[in-house]
């Protein structure tokens, strides 16, 4: 039986040095013996030292290089033996590292895991404390720290790259790490410093103890992420227990102290309440009102609201559904498609839009986003309701004699029944704000119609519907 012995400092080049030999000579799992120390010596084993380079090429899966930068770390006195017999696995099996069902290579990745967990918890736990004169050019600091896993060596390069403008050493009851002017090296069985107190722990615990949360308290999953071998050299973990026993009462004050929210049919009440209150506001301050407006989530999402264009002396009405990308894009109400074929069948009833007042049921516009375009959404009834505030205070200040509801949305608006367009065309009702409503076709519909003959029919009936409120204007 032949037995390395590896260094506690260096262990992993070491290591890597002494596979490579073992390898190139030969050396079966079962005729080696590898320790990190030179204790319990059998009369069996025949030392090999460590230093032992070879020039032997060894193929090794990238995969277990990373596993066993790790694992050599670990604690267990058989981490080099099981790696060593994985390896020696992997030169017939390549694919093995892959194979999560294999005893060894589970057993291995749980040692890994381990030593990836303490190296987090020695960046999470290690608490500096000034050891060096505060007015010096380099500062001085020093810290204790307690492992689980042989886990300094490999983890002092984080401290460099993150303090690498003060000298520092991390004291551990193994492998010690010092820094100074720049430079890092190790040192072992150092004693455990004399650490003066530190004026900053108070304000540090001061601010710990008041991030601390009782609602969400739970003690092992605390422990879990912090476990109490570390709690002797953390200055807030002194504050701990006491926090966990105000705990309960903490919380139960807490929800006492918090704001109470009305149910939700309160808030329904409330907001049909003020919906249905009229515009009592100036006229000059519509505009700015109206651009302010967040009763529904279309704005959120809409470029700007669109207002009604015309002389508020107008005797006639128009309503349409809501803006589209081109008016929510300028803030004119009608100036797209749909706005188009509207000026030409206006024009074919004699109707002058300078003379009339043309608004939305809703003011913004509601839409989804494919790519780059915005594909344009039905208004829903809420989205109605929440602009009718807007749409009766248009009507309270125009005060036209016949308004006309063009599609399904304005006449929902305006007559609170927004079914049955096509049968309901050319018809004039009374609407909710008592005056009269005619009913027609809005121009995007007949933009829809693929069909020319149909089209072209629709086009006149919209035409005959505005001349029919024309005259009754």
């Amino acid at each position: 039986m032949q037995r390395i012995v590896l260094p506690r400092i260096g262990t992993d080049v070491a290591w890597r040095d002494s596979v490579r030999a073992c390898l190139g000579a030969g050396v079966h799992p079962r005729d080696v013996r590898w320790s990190d120390h030179a204790q319990d010596v059998s009369l069996f084993d025949a030392p090999i030292l460590h230093s032992a380079k070879s020039d032997v090429v060894v193929k090794v899966p990238k995969a277990f290089i990373s596993l066993a930068q790790s694992v050599v770390w670990h604690t267990d006195a058989d981490r080099f033996d099981r790696l060593y017999a994985l390896l020696c696995r992997l030169q017939r099996a390549s694919g093995l590292m892959q194979d999560r069902a294999d005893p060894a290579m589970s057993h291995l990745r749980r040692m890994e895991k381990a030593v990836h967990r303490c190296q987090h918890k020695m960046k999470a736990f290690v608490r500096f404390r000034e050891i060096g004169d505060p007015d010096a050019t380099r500062r001085s600091f020093a810290a204790w720290f307690e492992p689980t896993h042989n886990t300094m060596e490999p983890t002092a390069q984080f401290f460099a790259n993150r303090f690498a403008d003060m000298d520092w050493r991390i004291v551990t009851p193994s492998v010690s790490a010092i820094f100074e002017g720049g430079k890092l090296r190790f040192a072992l069985d150092l004693p455990r410093p004399d650490m003066p107190d530190d004026a900053h722990e108070d304000l540090w615990t001061t601010y710990f103890c008041n991030i601390f949360n009782p609602a969400r308290l739970k003690v092992n999953a605390m422990t879990s992420e912090m476990p109490k071998k570390y709690w002797k050299n953390l200055p807030e973990a002194a504050s701990i227990p006491q926090l966990i026993a105000d705990a309960p009462a903490r919380a139960r004050a807490m929800a006492d102290a918090a704001p109470t929210l009305p149910p939700a049919r309160a808030a329904r009440v409330q907001a049909a309440a003020d919906f249905g209150t009229a515009w009592t506001g100036p006229d000059d301050a519509f505009g700015a009102a109206l651009s302010a407006c967040t009763r529904c989530p279309l704005y959120a999402d809409a470029t700007q609201v669109v207002p009604g264009v015309g002389p508020r002396s107008a005797s006639l009405m128009i309503v349409g559904e809501q803006p589209g990308d081109h008016e929510d894009l300028s803030g004119t109400p009608f100036v797209g498609p749909s706005g188009k074929l509207l000026d030409h069948v206006m024009g074919q009833a004699g109707i002058d839009r300078d003379q009339i007042y043309l608004t939305n049921a809703v003011k913004h516009f509601k839409h989804i986003v494919r790519g780059k375009r915005r594909i344009h959404q039905n208004p829903d009834r809420s989205n109605i309701e929440h602009c009718r505030f807007w749409l009766d205070a248009e009507i309270q200040q125009v005060a036209p004699r016949i308004l006309v509801a063009m599609g399904a949305t304005a006449a929902l608006a305006l007559t609170g029944n927004g079914a049955g367009i096509l049968k309901r065309r050319g018809c004039v009702e009374t609407g909710v704000s008592g005056k009269p409503v005619l009913i027609t076709v809005h121009p995007s519909f007949i933009l829809r119609i693929s069909d020319r003959a149909k089209h072209n029919d629709m086009r006149d009936k919209l035409i005959d519907d505005l001349r029919k409120a024309q005259s009754l204007a």
